[in-house]
């Protein structure tokens, strides 16, 4: 092999910071996502007023075993794929590389519409709690300090954000638990009703639209795959990350309303939730828990938001770190800072569209609650919907082509059952769209959102087509991520992914190892091959790589 110029890129500039996370960090950015104190204090009593019906707790508790059914076909496969891409590397593997990068082109807005959205969220809650200490704050100001925070963490560490989520989350949960305790504690009609957790009141017609509004709840569960390349041992704490994020996720929503109902009484709580809207656990539990607490509670809720702003953010930078390491995006967008590992371009790519947007919507003079946060986190939900829809698909095609690698449960049993209830959930969203924002019969927004995400999944499928056309190395590339030819199995040398690891450096390491010397050895990892030419460009095969039969 012909030696390299001392002035090679580093591959740590090319590949995100392995082994930093466990099981534990993985959690937290999964159920940050969902925000629990957030859809506690905002989405439960938005249902209970807007629906008009008791059956939430019930309908969260549903919704939280729909979700854990599509979890088992989705972190079985993630078992066999390890790539930050997450649903774009799924899909591209399971039902083509065309449908894959149209799932990324969702993927996309989706998750930025998400992230960006919350601004708005945090922005009013901040200026009010500041106001109710003396200081008067506009909410604009209250979502730019929040950017800035988010905008370093992104570049920073991603088991530090992890550290960060850790502890604003273990204490909007013990927040959440102790308000919950006071509300049963509490009953408003003296004794303890479980009217509210009866499953009859499942089959009622509003039943749809509740589970459509609650399982935007759980949005952010999802994105504990995209941390895959950055987990320690990745095929198994992904796995048990996302199952436990669903879980605890269903279970604190499932019993918080309970305890709402409990606490306002089930007769009262529709007209509770009306009447009190955002503030209807701080009046239930206010008379009980000295005022401190309830303050503290509003600064939580406040660090909620906060907290699923990080782990969006995390989420977006990563696909769009995927993406670029792919050539999918132009190939700036897959370097990482080479101290922390954290996706550069990505990071600061999502920081600008989100500072856009707020300077928009502050010249506008846009109702930040409305149209910035509930519209976008609506559209956002749509788009995440979408693609775990896709995602079921593609499990169910996945393990039809590479049989016996998975039981007939997580294979075929969860994957189909799970892709006919995200069907019927994906459906009411699409219709009952307009109805989620609020908007007149006529207005345009019933179908302009749906269109758009079709537009720009169509987008995508003529994007990989051209790339099959022009660039066929690279479409042979799409959703193979780090373990279709770069460095997740290269070999682990002296120091962590703060010590810049050269090309050189692994190869060297390599020809240590039996058969270290002929690059073809089956004792070399399969990955080494592809470093002969330095990154950022595209994979210098002769011909496209065939598809690969064996998994991990």
């Amino acid at each position: 092999m012909a030696s390299k110029d001392v002035s090679e890129p580093d591959i740590v500039s090319t590949a995100l910071a392995r082994n930093r996370l466990g099981v534990p960090s993985v959690v937290f950015f999964g159920v940050a996502g969902a925000a629990p104190l957030t859809v506690v204090i905002g989405a439960i009593t938005t249902i209970y007023a807007v629906v008009g019906n008791t059956a939430v707790p019930v309908v969260y508790l549903v919704v939280a075993g729909i979700l854990s059914i599509f979890t088992v076909g989705f972190v079985a496969m993630s078992r066999h794929i390890v790539n930050s891409g997450a649903f774009y590397s799924y899909i591209s593997h399971g039902l083509g590389r065309i449908p894959g990068v149209g799932a990324a082109f969702v993927a996309l807005p989706a998750y930025a519409m998400m992230q960006t959205g919350l601004f708005g969220l945090f922005g009013v809650v901040a200026s009010g709690v500041l106001d109710g200490l003396g200081f008067q704050v506009g909410w604009f100001e209250c979502a730019l300090t929040a950017w800035a925070f988010v905008a370093v963490l992104g570049m920073l560490w991603v088991d530090l954000s992890g550290k960060v989520l850790a502890v604003l989350l273990v204490a909007e949960i013990v927040i959440v638990l102790v308000y919950d305790l006071v509300m049963v504690a509490n009953p408003a009609d003296g004794s303890v009703s479980f009217a509210t957790l009866s499953p009859a009141r499942v089959f009622t017609p509003e039943v749809a639209a509740m589970m459509v509004l609650a399982i935007a709840g759980f949005v952010g569960f999802e994105a504990t795959v995209v941390l895959s390349e950055e987990a320690k041992d990745p095929k198994k704490t992904i796995a048990r990350a996302t199952h436990w994020a669903v879980i605890l996720a269903g279970l604190l929503c499932g019993l918080s309303a309970w305890a709402m109902s409990v606490g306002a009484g089930p007769g009262n709580i529709v007209a509770a939730a009306k009447a009190e809207q955002t503030d209807l656990v701080f009046t239930l539990v206010g008379p009980h828990v000295p005022e401190a607490l309830i303050n503290l509670g509003y600064v939580l809720f406040m660090t909620s938001i906060f907290a699923a702003l990080l782990a969006f953010h995390a989420a977006v930078a990563r696909y769009q770190f995927a993406l670029g390491r792919e050539g999918v995006l132009p190939r700036a967008w897959g370097y990482t800072h080479p101290r922390t590992g954290a996706p550069m371009v990505g990071s600061l790519t999502q920081s600008l569209l989100a500072i856009g947007v707020l300077v928009v919507y502050r010249i506008t003079g846009a109702d930040p609650l409305v149209y910035l946060f509930a519209w976008l986190t609506v559209v956002g939900g749509l788009g995440v919907l979408i693609l775990m829809w896709s995602a079921s698909a593609a499990v169910i095609a996945f393990f039809v082509r590479h049989p016996h690698q998975e039981n007939v449960w997580r294979a075929k049993v969860a994957p189909i059952i799970a892709f006919v209830l995200l069907s019927i959930i994906l459906a009411a969203t699409v219709y009952g769209l307009g109805d989620l924002l609020q908007v007149e019969p006529g207005s345009m927004f019933h179908w302009l959102f749906p269109t758009g995400y079709a537009v720009f999944a169509v987008v995508g499928f003529i994007w990989a087509v051209v790339m099959r056309a022009a660039r066929p190395e690279v479409y042979a590339a799409i959703g193979r991520g780090a373990d279709g030819g770069f460095v997740a199995d290269a070999p682990r040398l002296k120091g962590s992914h703060t010590e810049p690891i050269s090309a050189r450096a692994i190869l060297a390491a390599a020809r240590e190892t039996p058969g270290g010397n002929d690059m073809s050895s089956a004792a070399d990892p399969p990955t080494l091959r592809d470093l002969r030419e330095p990154p950022p460009g595209p994979p210098s095969w002769e011909s496209p790589p065939p598809e690969p039969t064996r998994w991990p």
